[in-house]
């Protein structure tokens, strides 16, 4: 079992900027892949950024690129979101996602933190 635990969300405007974090306990060595989503009042779900738990691989949503970085500290077992140039767009709110390396595994994820830009 992998437990996530995200921080870092808040209200901000416009052009501003938000750190987020994810921090992992618990099977951190059965990881591969870490994910940010984020989830707007009446939307689906959409991934928003990806990195390799070991390994410089990382992907991002179009809508983000540019203004988004997704870093991990493995010392510490967590995943950072740099978030800059905000757009009340990205008001939503962002979860953390583990991808277990085992086939078939489900990932695992946490409980979310609020993102609000204002205009």
């Amino acid at each position: 079992q992998v437990q996530l635990v995200e921080s870092g969300g808040g209200l901000v405007q416009a052009g501003g900027s938000l750190r987020l974090s994810c921090a992992a306990s618990g099977r951190t060595s059965s990881i591969s892949y870490m994910r940010w989503f984020r989830q707007a009042p009446g939307k689906e779900r959409e991934f928003v950024a990806s990195i390799a738990w070991s390994g410089a691989n990382t992907y991002y949503a179009d809508s983000v690129k540019g203004r988004f970085t997704i870093s991990r500290d493995n010392a510490n077992n967590t995943v950072y979101l740099q978030m800059n140039s905000l757009k009340p767009e990205d008001t939503a709110v962002y979860y953390c996602q583990a991808t277990p390396t085992a086939p078939r595994a489900a990932s695992f994820w946490g409980q979310g933190t609020q993102v609000t830009v204002s205009s």
